[in-house]
């Protein structure tokens, strides 16, 4: 497996919390990645350092061999775009203009914009379904359609390397599935390495090549979702008792929860309690 994105003895903290530690991870090139875990799990921290937001603690993250503390900013904008869990626009800023900033890590004072940003713009606002609020505010759009607009300007950047921190958010569901058939496509179609980190777990072993399992600022496991999502891992990683079953669509691992609680039935001790109560209560009587 070959990778232009590797973490090495990585540890990320926040002030004295340190939230992972020691964590060496490599993302697979020409794959789509997808890190899942328990809330609190370090697992957007990690996305995080991946594209340089957040320093490293200790060890560090390379890009094609070179430390990416000592990349310059824009050469690294120009190879790994990354969509962070809720960025902020500039106020007042269209549509068009936000989805605009994606191409700046490829202009220079001789070089401004071009046909090739044009077409890069256009082709990425079409993707994501947005074309149509060209003009509008960003901060007039909903929750869902800021998200689109977000996800647009990351595409309009065109770098080989695509990081996403849960990019579904504030979608519903037939715009998470828009989204994920999305970057399967940019994957496949396009070749490009994306990462991105995803709450649903049955979402990930859909659309992952490579599957990563974090709890508590560690890798649990990785690999294939055929592979390594079983029953002992779901329980492992999310406290949580389920059968995993083949999804009937796609063949991938799908995750079903154990029975929800009905109300129905009085636990045993419950039920000692009760009884224990009723003849309490019966010989008090007797006595009066």
């Amino acid at each position: 497996m070959t990778s232009r994105l590797v973490a090495r003895g990585l540890t990320l903290a926040y002030e004295d919390r340190t939230v992972v530690d020691g964590l060496d991870l490599a993302i697979p090139d020409g794959e789509v990645t997808v890190i899942v875990g328990p809330n609190a799990c370090g697992k957007s921290t990690t996305l995080r350092a991946l594209g340089r937001l957040l320093k490293p603690k200790g060890g560090a993250v390379l890009l094609d061999g070179r430390d990416l503390a000592s990349i310059p900013t824009k050469k690294i904008a120009q190879s790994v775009g990354l969509l962070p869990q809720t960025p902020v626009a500039p106020e007042a800023i269209t549509v068009a203009d936000l989805v605009s900033r994606g191409r700046q890590p490829h202009q220079a004072w001789w070089r401004q914009w071009s046909e090739e940003d044009e077409r890069a713009v256009t082709d990425a606002m079409a993707r994501t379904d947005v074309t149509d609020l060209a003009d509008r505010p960003v901060d007039e759009l909903s929750g869902g359609q800021r998200q689109r607009v977000w996800i647009a300007m990351a595409l309009a950047q065109e770098t080989d390397l695509l990081l996403l921190d849960e990019p579904t958010t504030y979608l519903d569901i037939a715009h998470q599935v828009e989204v994920l058939d999305l970057v399967r496509r940019l994957n496949r179609a396009r070749g490009r390495t994306v990462a991105l980190v995803l709450h649903d777990l049955n979402q990930a072993a859909r659309y992952a090549d490579h599957l990563v399992a974090m709890k508590a600022g560690r890798v649990v496991a990785e690999g294939p979702p055929s592979r390594i999502v079983t029953a002992d891992l779901v329980h492992e990683v999310f406290g949580l008792d389920a059968v995993v079953i083949p999804d009937p669509v796609t063949g991938s691992p799908l995750v079903v929860p154990g029975a929800p609680w009905s109300g129905d039935v009085t636990t045993s001790a419950e039920g000692a309690a009760a009884s224990g109560e009723d003849d309490s209560e019966r010989r008090a009587m007797a006595g009066h």
